[in-house]
């Protein structure tokens, strides 16, 4: 199975630190990787580090912080030689970087799938700085090339600016799915770690009432490749989706949502089905029951 690569990219200022420290700190037995161009660039938590070496701090938990200068691929070829491999690697862009460019190298790499790319917005600043002569188009690209934005501050701002920004952003990411955060805290299943590699629970607990969840079971043999389509594509409030599904050919399959982006891949086995998070009341818990039994909603 491939080793799942987020990049979480967004101009400086947006809470990459801050976000990054708090999954570190709430990894709950992931092992994490956290890719960076430098350490200074991302100041860990002090608290976190167990040992610091010259290119990689290892931290509480069985995280690793390390530093790739301008080597991505050779990184990520180091991280999948660890023993053991981390569960998912993350790719801190700086704040002027193009995450879809750093996305790229994925590909080049069979073991990694890319999971997904996460752009940070701050919600008291984003559209100020998009208009800007220097620094507005990429930070207008960095949106564009999203699958989830991350509003960051968004209580910090008045309740009809935060939605005025909120508006904006549906307008210019387009596709990508927005989700609030406060303080830098996102639910770890939203990001990358929707469900456990080989049992389901019935309820996936990420503690924030701004966010609900299902899980699902296809009825039998579904085509994978066309239910993680469905799942991306269909206007059934789905933010984050992952899990596992028996494919027509009596193969598992391992799919995954981000956004609009999906994938659908063998993998050696897995319990059947599927965690389905989304925002608080707009989960179509309905069009998914009936995708999943093979019936029209």
């Amino acid at each position: 199975m491939s080793l799942p690569v987020t990049v979480i990219g967004g101009y400086l200022g947006a809470g990459k630190t801050t976000l990054i420290n708090r999954l570190l700190r709430d990894a709950g037995g992931t092992r994490l990787a956290v890719l960076v161009n430098e350490f200074g660039a991302l100041p860990i938590d002090e608290d976190l580090i167990e040992q610091e070496g010259d290119s990689v701090i290892a931290i509480a938990g069985g995280c690793i912080c390390c530093a790739f200068g301008d080597n991505l691929i050779g990184a990520l070829s180091d991280l999948s030689a660890r023993d053991p491999a981390p569960d998912h690697i993350l790719i801190e862009a700086s704040g002027v970087a193009i995450p879809a460019s750093l996305a790229a190298n994925i590909s080049l790499l069979s073991q990694f799938v890319l999971s997904g790319i996460v752009v940070l917005a701050d919600a008291e600043t984003v559209t100020r700085m998009a208009e800007d002569p220097y620094l507005g188009d990429t930070i207008l690209r960095q949106l564009s090339d999203s699958d989830l934005v991350v509003l960051t501050k968004a209580d910090l701002v008045a309740e009809d600016a935060a939605r005025e920004v909120a508006t904006w952003l549906e307008r210019v990411c387009g596709h990508a799915n927005i989700i609030p955060a406060r303080q830098g805290h996102v639910p770890k299943a939203l990001l990358f770690d929707a469900a456990p590699r080989a049992a389901l629970p019935q309820h996936v607990p990420h503690s924030d009432a701004q966010f609900e969840s299902v899980v699902l079971t296809p009825a039998g043999p579904t085509d994978a490749t066309a239910m993680a389509r469905s799942l991306a594509s269909d206007d059934n409030g789905v933010i984050r989706a992952k899990g596992f599904v028996t494919d027509t050919s009596g193969e598992t399959f391992v799919i995954q949502i981000v956004g609009a982006r999906w994938s659908a891949t063998p993998t050696p086995g897995g319990m059947p089905g599927v965690v389905c998070i989304g925002c608080a009341g707009k989960l179509d818990r309905a069009a998914l029951v009936a995708l999943f039994s093979g019936q029209d909603a």
